[in-house]
């Protein structure tokens, strides 16, 4: 099944992707929704779950939210209409919604963030908003109309008083109403007023789009782990200098030019999107590691067990260099000889994989070292039963 319906992956990717939206009916036929609206609530219940409420009417005034996680009373206290429930990082705990995601692999895996579920009441809700990433919006029960607005930016006003950014003027350009199975896709900084008519649920994908800041932040933390103390400024072209106290425009070109030295390397950039990329959403919840297992202890529960499954919380991406492969895991890099590649591509093009195909593809020590890594680290385990885990 394909989720661009009669729109090719070249044509989506042309003219679309990170440019206009684009309508797909029918991108799923028949859906059904992975969870009813009663056990989506139930994990909104659970601590470790990252749930909000929005009403538009509610005690806080327009638009307030409020966090969970939730209890039964607060669910018999909301008004009959006009508010949200919003279940964010549904695949890291559900592996159906984890597979759901594998039909959106034609971009690049590692900028897949997350599915997160909106159920909503009738007139239920977040407001005209614009957000700072791709995003695909299937509708998974009922309807909900979508209204598509202006292009915004930094300087876009937001209402005062909402603790969640409401967009003061909203410039409609578009009106469609979604069915079961239909999708929307939006780009990045497109408003958008999504309302329910009657009780729905929709899907959002969402993509990584790290900011600058955080960017730099990991490139910095590179450069400072493997940069010499050699590595200094320098401003070798000196000339007699009339203001000595000017920092001037040479002086802001031999800074670029230092850092633009460091960053020349590719090998290193692909290092910090594979560590930025791969980080848990929720690192608060990662497993604890507990023991540590020796090579002969994964080769034994892969022959006891044919299929293994990536865990829903760990990422994986991996990237060549000179010397061999980059593999990023979780925020962490390994470094394997070009042999290992085969197992290396593997592991990240894939969430479930055969035994056998493992085994055979880790011959050497790094191979066997990596694999017991990810075991130790939980990254992996043994369905039972359909995910039974």
């Amino acid at each position: 099944m394909h989720v661009l319906g009669e729109l090719s992956v070249e044509e989506f990717l042309r003219d679309y992707w990170h440019k206009k939206p684009v309508l797909i009916r029918n991108a799923w036929p028949q859906f059904q929704p992975l969870l009813s609206s009663q056990e989506l609530a139930g994990l909104s219940l659970e601590q470790e779950i990252e749930t909000r409420i929005v009403e538009e009417e509610g005690k806080d005034g327009p638009w307030s939210i409020r966090k969970g996680p939730f209890t039964e009373e607060d669910y018999l206290q909301l008004p009959a209409n006009k508010w949200t429930l919003l279940v964010q990082g549904v695949d890291q705990w559900i592996p159906e919604a984890a597979d759901l995601l594998e039909h959106f692999r034609f971009i690049p895996s590692w900028r897949i963030d997350d599915l997160m579920i909106s159920y909503a009441v009738d007139g239920g809700s977040v407001g005209p908003h614009y957000d700072q990433y791709d995003v695909f919006l299937l509708q998974a029960e009922g309807q909900r109309e979508w209204r598509i607005g202006q292009m915004c930016g930094e300087h876009t006003p937001f209402m005062q008083g909402p603790k969640i950014r409401i967009l003061e003027n909203f410039e409609e350009t578009d009106r469609w109403v979604l069915n079961p199975g239909d999708m929307l896709y939006l780009p990045p900084a497109l408003a958008h007023y999504g309302i329910a008519q009657g009780e729905c649920q929709t899907y959002s994908i969402g993509f990584r789009a790290p900011s600058v800041a955080e960017l730099i932040q990991t490139a910095a933390d590179d450069i400072i782990a493997t940069s010499s103390d050699d590595e200094r400024y320098a401003d070798s072209g000196l000339s007699q200098q009339r203001t000595p106290g000017l920092i001037d425009d040479s002086a802001a070109a031999n800074l670029r030019e230092a850092l633009n030295r460091t960053l020349q390397d590719d090998s290193r950039l692909k290092r910090i999107l594979g560590k930025l990329m791969t980080e848990a959403k929720y690192p608060e919840h990662l497993p604890e590691i507990e023991t540590e297992l020796e090579w002969q202890d994964c080769e034994q529960l892969m022959n006891e067990n044919p299929l293994i499954r990536r865990s829903e919380f760990a990422r994986f991406a991996y990237s060549d260099n000179s010397d061999g492969v980059d593999f990023y895991a979780a925020g962490q890099h390994f470094c394997l000889p070009t042999s290992a590649r085969q197992l290396i591509a593997y592991l990240a093009d894939n969430v479930q994989y055969e035994s056998c195909e493992l085994l055979a593809s880790a011959s050497s020590k790094d191979s066997q070292s990596l694999l017991a890594s990810l075991w130790q680290q939980h990254m992996f385990y043994c369905p039972e039963d359909d995910y039974g885990h």
